[in-house]
């Protein structure tokens, strides 16, 4: 735990999102549905300021932390846009209940100091990964929603979400096209110009978790493609396997560094 090396900008901004995001978050039917929306946009907007701050306003540190708050942003990014293609969509109680826990977690653990060493095209890299990580979120919120509304549609319900279950199919296989395009780029980037982007830091290619995990939800994500485009694979089927792909993913990285920066208290 490393949350007296954040700076009191920091501390200030990610008390203040946090707090914003807790609004929606448990006092949604209290405040009402348009006041939750604009605290929502706000806590949106103050998380983005305190990820700016973290990157350019003092001494860059980055983890498994970091990298959940950054991808539970960007999610919140697509949710914010989509609002307003379908004012119906209604997933901001669980997103903002996310977004409370992740900047608690990134004030509690932000991570290690970016090497010294590292090319400065490492951010870009990295940018890549973490909006892989993103557009596959947004894809498992997606399959969330219309895993919900199916459900509800079987239980003579009407879906709280207003949104045909095609759009929300077709939104997330968009997303999952371009988080495994994004991927693909972040995997061959890391394999051809591993010295360049992270400099004598770099030992050489090497079948550690991150990679093995990582490789293999590119499979996943690449079986399902190749499903939906070949054999048609669409519903439940879908769902299942994007979970399991996420999840995969998700051990790559943030699974790999949790073990690391909590379990062995490594910060490197």
């Amino acid at each position: 735990m490393i949350l007296a090396s954040a700076s009191p900008v920091g501390l200030l901004l990610g008390a203040a999102a946090a707090l914003a995001y807790a609004v929606p978050a448990v006092a949604a039917n209290t405040v009402g549905g348009i006041t939750a929306r604009r605290v929502l946009l706000l806590a949106w907007g103050l998380h983005g300021l305190l990820l700016a701050w973290n990157l350019f306003g003092g001494e860059p540190r980055f983890g498994f932390a970091p990298a959940l708050s950054i991808t539970v942003w960007l999610v919140l990014t697509a949710y914010v846009v989509e609002s307003r293609l379908y004012p119906r969509l209604r997933a901001r109680l669980a997103l903002a209940g996310f977004g409370t826990l992740t900047i608690v977690l990134a004030l509690l653990f932000p991570g290690a100091r970016l090497p010294a060493t590292s090319s400065s095209l490492l951010p870009l890299h990295w940018a890549l990964g973490l909006s892989a990580y993103g557009l596959f979120a947004a894809a498992v919120a997606h399959g969330w929603l219309m895993t919900r509304a199916e459900r509800q549609m079987r239980q003579a319900v009407q879906p709280v979400e207003g949104v045909p279950l095609l759009t929300l199919e077709r939104l997330m296989f968009r997303f999952i096209g371009a988080g495994f395009l994004l991927l693909t780029l972040t995997m061959l980037a890391g394999a051809f110009f591993g010295e360049t982007l992270y400099g004598a830091s770099y030992t050489g290619w090497r079948w550690d978790h991150k990679r093995m995990f990582t490789l293999l939800s590119w499979l996943t994500f690449a079986t399902l493609l190749l499903g939906r485009s070949q054999f048609g694979w669409r519903g439940r089927r879908a769902v299942r396997v994007l979970y399991i792909g996420a999840a995969l993913l998700l051990l790559g990285y943030a699974g790999s560094r949790f073990v690391l920066e909590v379990l062995l208290e490594r910060a490197t």
